[in-house]
């Protein structure tokens, strides 16, 4: 039996998905029992309850033969984005422990690596951290690169504006993978479950790209093949993250993970090889886009 957290999301449906495709017995764990329909359709027993329920995630991974585990985005946070970070990750963590689960593959991130300086990344190196302190779990880590579907964000800055922007200089190349293509590596994890002890493995797209490079895929796609990307000095950037609805603490961190991209430490263990890299392409992506421009 595998527990899927994150259930309704980009990389946990597909994999629960996946796993019902190949004749798995899934737990779909999520908020709201609506949102899970599709996988009920398909096969998979649901739990609905919260991350941060330490109890409720204690008894939905009792018997797991692997557990799927992240720490989901959180829009509308009122507190700091750490302190949510924190409080989600130590009941997951404390929950593997309390259902003496054996297999886990994480949600990471490029970043992982750094104790501090990396913003909402930072807390997923504690995650990591945390799960390593449980005896005998084996753990799979996948740090993955930005993800794709984080550039529909800019579809209204392109329409009101002519160009997007980050504040993530325009020389620095990072990987950039498509959610299901990091669904796909999990699932290949969750299958096979030939990993004993700590690992984690990149996740990292079909190639590293600037971001005026992304700029030329999605303006193609959409029509505007001149397309700008421009980059934000940090406070602007926070000013207009904050201005488009997004909390206070969500923007900074952003800010400092862009900054950490910018001074190199946040790619300082990367390294792309045939292994990591996976299929999906920008302009494989840019179709996607595409869609959700004209229909926005």
């Amino acid at each position: 039996m595998y527990v899927i957290t994150g259930a309704t999301g980009n990389t946990g449906k597909r994999i629960a998905e996946s796993l019902l495709a190949e004749g798995k017995e899934v737990v779909a764990i999520g908020r709201e029992e609506e949102r899970l329909k599709s996988l009920i359709d398909k096969g998979a027993k649901v739990a609905v309850g919260e991350l941060e329920d330490t109890q409720f995630l204690s008894e939905t991974f009792a018997g797991a033969t692997a557990v799927y585990a992240l720490i989901p985005p959180k829009w509308d946070l009122q507190e700091d984005w750490r302190t949510f970070q924190h409080r989600v990750g130590q009941s997951i963590t404390t929950a593997i422990k309390n259902a003496n689960v054996k297999n886990v593959v994480v949600l990471s991130s490029n970043g992982a690596q750094l104790p501090e300086g990396a913003g909402p990344v930072t807390g997923l190196y504690e995650f990591e951290q945390n799960l390593q302190s449980i005896d005998g779990l084996n753990i799979m880590s996948l740090r993955a690169g930005y993800f794709m579907q984080n550039l529909f964000a800019n579809i209204g800055m392109i329409k009101n504006m002519g160009f997007f922007g980050y504040s993530l200089n325009a020389d620095v190349k990072t990987p950039i993978v498509h959610t299901n293509d990091i669904a796909d590596v999990a699932t290949k994890y969750l299958l096979s479950l030939d990993f004993k002890g700590f690992n984690c493995v990149f996740v990292s797209g079909e190639r590293d790209l600037t971001m005026p490079e992304v700029a030329k895929a999605l303006g193609e796609a959409i029509d505007k093949p001149d397309l700008k990307y421009v980059p934000f000095p940090k406070a602007d950037a926070k000013a207009g993250m904050m201005q488009a609805g997004i909390p206070e603490t969500i923007a900074e961190g952003y800010g400092e993970l862009f900054e950490s991209l910018n001074n190199g430490q946040y790619l300082n263990d990367y390294g792309r090889t045939p292994q990591n890299t996976t299929p999906t392409s920008i302009e494989d992506f840019a179709k996607e886009f595409e869609m959700a421009y004209k229909h926005s």
